[in-house]
């Protein structure tokens, strides 16, 4: 494969979010790996954990898991129930809709979820 082609192959969107009536660019896109997290600290001092599907689909959830305290969310394990893509805690082990951010195990509990897009 030649180089021209490679940086063709490499996907080179940006992840962003939501700011108000903007979107701030957070992160390559290409430093998302399909079933991983990555934490990214936003400019008010939020934390941000964010994820990518299989399928491409971008998710952005607050990092601090509300059981807690701890800012782990980005380093929990991603699965789905029911169709639904989820991150389960490190610590407690809870999960969190990454669209919603519901908790799957508490109906009380939620975490901040983002309006992100890849473009």
């Amino acid at each position: 494969m030649t180089t021209q082609a490679m940086e063709t192959a490499q996907d080179t969107r940006v992840i962003r979010l939501a700011a108000g009536d903007d979107w701030l660019t957070v992160c390559d896109r290409s430093l998302l790996t399909p079933g991983r997290g990555v934490a990214a600290l936003l400019p008010d001092g939020r934390q941000v954990a964010l994820f990518v599907d299989r399928a491409g689909r971008a998710y952005a959830i607050d990092n601090r898991d509300p059981f807690t305290g701890a800012y782990v969310l980005s380093r929990g394990l991603v699965g789905s129930d029911r169709g639904q893509p989820f991150v389960a805690s490190p610590l407690l082990k809870q999960r969190f809709d990454l669209a919603t951010g519901a908790c799957l195990d508490d109906d009380e509990v939620s975490v901040p979820v983002f309006e992100v897009r890849a473009d």
